[in-house]
């Protein structure tokens, strides 16, 4: 059987652990005992379900601290955002245990007055899950807890580089959850293609090329699908905006994780002359401390490995022989581990791949436009639409133009990074596909309608 090795960033030599590359056989013994499973887990008792996901939270709350250094370990996270991250999950999973509780339908007038017409809401069956490595717990949890919480089993595959995690997940959910109702399946591209094949309804975070995949794969299949895949987001600074405090949350936003969020700030469109703000901007990333995640003070780490990293140089070194000049970035750190200097660019030539691609890494450009319109067409001028930032003073220019912005998400004032778990997340063009995840919305993907009528 093949194995697959997840490393530590910061220390590569680090072997975290090494797991099989699950067979589509593997996948389909684990879905047929995922089916008969979600057979008693969606008809037993809501209150049982909601007591099981409460139980799920205690045991990940008590392991917190081990859980944090294993995040830091295996993915590089830097140790405030894991805890934090921990923390974050016991929230969904007490959120979602709640979920269970609440209306699942509606009732409607009959035509003939006397039947009860209504809905109900009933699961697919077995869910797969397909997850990335940057929150190895937050992810998983915030598409697992609904899936279970509504009464599916699940099927999750996590990322290659995060497999130690997910599979402590599961470890410490045997406690709470019937066996079958949740199993973790490692393994590369056709684990996941097994998964799409074998499942009712499949979520997945990841890549745009692996997401579309992904989707047409389920398409084909015929069932619900919901795709989230990343983003080239931008922040628009107006010029009345309180400089200092929208330099320091971009600086935080582009790089802070070394820039592996989805929705990271990659482009800073400032309104008017960009030289004065570039620099307050420059002054607050070489001001976030870089180097060993497990240090508590440490808000850049390394990235996940060296293929990011290497095409971070090769972008900067491409753009630079164009005309683009590195404000800061120049400096790399001296270690073993795959470490990129959080890098920030301006003048980089029109059409360059860092102006369109996300790169998911450290590094962002700032871009002049003459007025707000002329930014907000600069922000909505790349293939993906996720999140978009937008600073200033003036309510009339934040109520118009978040209007204008072709994203699903808009932070006024505040980072691009950053979501809550109770409000819908996704977005537009190839950032999402499918319905939204998170809050009450992730019902409406995790169940299905069924119309009832009732005569007496």
């Amino acid at each position: 059987m093949t194995t697959i090795e997840s490393r530590s960033p910061q220390a590569p030599s680090d072997l975290v652990v090494s797991v099989p590359d699950s067979s589509p056989e593997t996948v389909a013994a684990a879905a047929d005992a995922a089916r008969v499973a979600a057979t008693g887990w969606a008809r037993g008792p809501a209150p049982a379900r909601a007591a099981a996901l409460h139980a799920c939270a205690e045991a990940l709350s008590a392991a917190t601290g081990e859980l944090t250094d294993l995040v830091v370990r295996e993915v590089g996270k830097p140790r405030g955002e894991a805890g934090a991250e921990i923390g974050r999950g016991v929230a969904i999973l007490r959120y979602f245990a709640q979920q269970v509780l609440h209306p699942e339908g509606e009732v409607y007038p009959p035509a003939d007055g006397v039947s009860l017409l209504h809905t109900r809401r009933r699961p697919h069956g077995v869910v797969g899950l397909i997850t990335p490595w940057n929150f190895p717990v937050a992810i998983p949890l915030w598409k697992a807890a609904p899936a279970l919480a509504f009464g599916n089993a699940v099927l999750l595959k996590p990322a290659p580089q995060s497999s130690a995690v997910a599979i402590r997940l599961a470890e410490l959910f045997a406690g709470a959850l019937p066996e079958g109702v949740l199993t973790v399946l490692t393994g590369l591209g056709r684990t996941g293609e097994a998964i799409v094949d074998t499942t009712d309804a499949v979520s997945f975070t990841g890549s745009v090329a692996a997401g579309q995949a992904v989707a047409r794969r389920a398409v084909g299949r015929g069932i619900p699908v919901q795709c989230e895949m990343g983003g080239q987001n931008a922040a628009i600074v107006l010029p009345d905006a309180d400089q200092d405090a929208a330099a320091t949350a971009i600086a935080a936003a582009a790089m802070g994780y070394a820039g592996q969020k989805c929705t990271a700030t990659s482009r800073v469109i400032v309104v008017g002359d960009p030289a004065p703000f570039a620099e307050r901007l420059a002054a607050a990333v070489e001001a976030l401390p870089v180097g060993d995640p497990a240090d508590p003070a440490t808000v850049v780490g390394p990235v996940i490995e060296s293929r990011p990293r290497e095409a971070i140089r090769t972008a900067v070194q491409r753009a630079g022989a164009a005309g683009a000049r590195v404000l800061t970035g120049g400096k790399q750190p001296d270690s073993d581990g795959w470490f990129q200097a959080p890098t920030l660019l301006t003048d980089v030539p029109a059409g360059d791949d860092l102006l369109r691609e996300e790169y998911f890494g450290p590094v962002c450009v700032v871009l002049p436009a003459e007025s707000a319109d002329a930014a907000v067409r600069v922000a909505n001028e790349v293939r993906h639409g996720l999140v978009a930032g937008l600073y200033t003073r003036d309510l009339g220019a934040a109520l118009t133009l978040t209007n204008e912005l072709d994203v699903g998400m808009v932070k006024v004032n505040a980072p691009t990074t950053g979501v809550d778990f109770h409000a819908p997340f996704g977005g537009e063009k190839e950032s999402s596909y499918g319905p939204r995840e998170q809050g009450t919305a992730a019902r409406h993907f995790y169940t299905r309608t069924v119309t009832v009528t009732l005569t007496p």
